[in-house]
């Protein structure tokens, strides 16, 4: 017999499984969904991140190539010279006229750098020489090294050079020796004095140095005050001759006359230890005519009469920028200046000035390619070539007068810029002069009317 539950069936309900398998299809197509999503999201921030990375790459190499255009801008550090390149900076860039070879025994060079002297004498074709004994635009300096000496020494007897005859220093532009105050007359001496001693040190017999300022005392003191230092002096050295150079500047400024000279030598106790180096500039700027035959004539009668012929040690040579007695200092070639070629073709045919050391202070300096300013030698060398050129060369030749049309048409750009500076200056003075003695009639009508 069947045997009979009483519990319920459970009842099955087939569309669950239908049911479950749909809603686990939803959620599969939802979780892929998310998968595509994140994946796409993952993707994105892959691009993201590859820009990013390539802006970066960017930035770097735009850094780099910054980096790389500072270091092209920048300048290189200097190479030192080569043996090789310091011979080839030596090389001769004139060859140095024989003295007998010369119709009269003018013994013409330059202003040269003090380092390596005798040699950058020689590589202009020089046949005397100016130099500074130390920095000359200070007050202490170390003591001349033995080594620089004896250099110095043998460079000149290998030369062939009388350093006692032809080498002319030239002083520290801070000596004053007409200074009043006692401190700085001090400091002065001691500078001029060591000079002196380096001098005796090298063989060196002339010494050129410029007078002084009165710094507002009359002329008769401030001579007097030069006087008693180079007396000074000469009795601290041995053999030295001090060399008075006559200036250019008026006012305050002694050496501008030939009285000034003549009063400081005057009151030197050994005469044998002074002298005078004429300034060709200078001269003229102070009123000093050179440029005519019969001028310069006047001009040299007047110094031998009124300083004495004796006491002319040596030359300064160079042309004007600035027109006559205009009292400015500005140095100019040689022909290309307002003293023009005649002047020069006067003192080299001078037989008194035979013998003495002629140097060149005319300006050398030009651009090169980069910009900067350098010197060119070869100015040096060639103008000693024409004043040599000069001795016995007859003025009303056809050379003689295309050689002075060449170098006046050089020269007249800067005549012309100067003069213009000078006639203002003229104009503006005598404006002044003119509204003085207004005053000084007013000043005087009121007095009379009292």
């Amino acid at each position: 017999m069947a045997r009979t539950s009483s519990r319920a069936k459970a009842t099955v309900n087939y569309n669950e499984e239908t049911d479950g398998i749909k809603a686990k299809g939803a959620t599969m197509k939802a979780a892929s969904k998310v998968k595509a999503t994140a994946a796409k999201q993952i993707n994105d921030k892959r691009k993201i991140g590859e820009e990013e990375d390539e802006d970066v790459k960017v930035e770097v190499l735009e850094a780099d190539e910054e980096k790389k255009k500072k270091r092209a801008a920048k300048p290189e550090p200097k190479k030192r010279k080569t043996k090789a390149s310091k011979e080839e900076d030596a090389s001769p860039l004139a060859v140095r006229t024989p003295i007998p070879s010369l119709e009269k025994a003018m013994y013409i060079g330059a202003h040269v750098s003090v380092q390596n002297a005798v040699t950058n004498a020689v590589q202009i074709g020089a046949n005397s020489f100016a130099l500074f004994l130390k920095s000359q635009r200070k007050w202490d300096n170390p003591p001349l090294a033995p080594d620089a000496r004896d250099g110095f020494i043998s460079g000149c007897r290998h030369s062939a050079y009388d350093a006692a005859a032809h080498a002319l220093p030239h002083g520290s532009y801070l000596v004053n020796l007409a200074q009043a105050d006692e401190a700085k007359a001090n400091q002065a001496y001691k500078a001029f004095v060591d000079d002196l001693a380096r001098c005796e040190e090298l063989g060196i017999k002339l010494y050129n140095f410029h007078p002084g300022n009165t710094g507002g005392d009359t002329k008769k003191e401030a001579c007097g005050r030069i006087a008693a230092q180079l007396n000074k002096s000469h009795k601290a050295t041995k053999s030295v001759v001090t060399v008075l150079e006559n200036m250019a500047g008026g006012g305050n400024v002694v050496g501008s006359t030939w009285e000034d000279l003549r009063d400081i030598i005057a009151l030197v106790e050994d005469k044998s230890r002074v002298g005078v180096c004429i300034d060709t500039c200078h001269a003229f700027a102070a009123g000093y005519d050179l440029r005519t035959p019969e001028t310069f004539e006047k001009t040299v009668e007047s110094f031998n009469e009124i300083v004495g012929a004796k006491y002319l040690k040596a030359f300064h040579l160079n042309d004007s920028k600035a027109p006559f007695e205009s009292h400015r200092d500005l140095h100019a070639n040689i022909g290309t200046g307002f003293l023009g070629l005649r002047a020069f073709h006067s003192v080299m045919n001078h037989d008194e000035f035979r013998g003495v050391p002629m140097v060149l202070e005319t300006p050398i300096d030009k651009k090169d390619e980069k910009g900067k300013t350098v010197e060119d030698k070869q100015v040096w060398a060639d103008e000693i070539k024409l004043l040599e050129s000069l001795i016995g060369m007859d003025p009303e030749s056809d050379e003689f007068k295309k050689l002075e049309i060449e170098l006046q048409a050089n020269g007249k750009s800067e005549r012309d810029k100067i003069q213009e500076q000078v006639d203002k200056k003229v104009a503006k003075d005598a404006k002044k002069g003119t509204k003085g003695k207004k005053k000084k009639r007013a000043a005087a009508s009121d007095d009379e009317s009292d």
